[in-house]
């Protein structure tokens, strides 16, 4: 377990991450503090971490499970592996085209990066 400066706990191994309001598993959040905000564009950008290349989607206004279920989605069209972190998906491999067409049908979609 890892407590923060303040003293409040923000992982847990057996739950994951806390949400800082309310304390909870981010998935029992039960606060407004993990709410989606943005702009309504999605965006998508190639990130190089390690030598390895990674499809990083963000702006989606989608709830915890939700986009959950979007990035399972995601990751079977790519036929590859991905997370979500803090509410962004992360998808192995350069899928930028591939995903911002499936992304296309529902939202604004901005390719970002190069």
């Amino acid at each position: 377990m890892k407590k923060s400066m303040q003293g409040g706990l923000v992982y847990s191994t057996e739950h994951g991450r806390m949400c800082p309001q309310c304390r909870q598993p981010q998935a029992q959040c039960c606060c407004k503090a993990a709410a989606p905000t943005g702009d309504g564009i999605v965006r998508i950008r190639r990130e190089v971490r390690s030598g390895k290349t990674i499809t990083v989607i963000y702006g989606v206004l989608l709830e915890a499970s939700a986009l959950a279920l979007l990035a399972k989605e995601l990751k079977a069209l790519c036929g590859t592996g991905g997370t979500i972190k803090d509410g962004v998906i992360e998808i192995q491999g350069d899928h930028r085209e591939l995903i911002a067409k499936k992304l296309a049908t529902r939202w604004t979609v901005k390719q970002a990066g190069g």
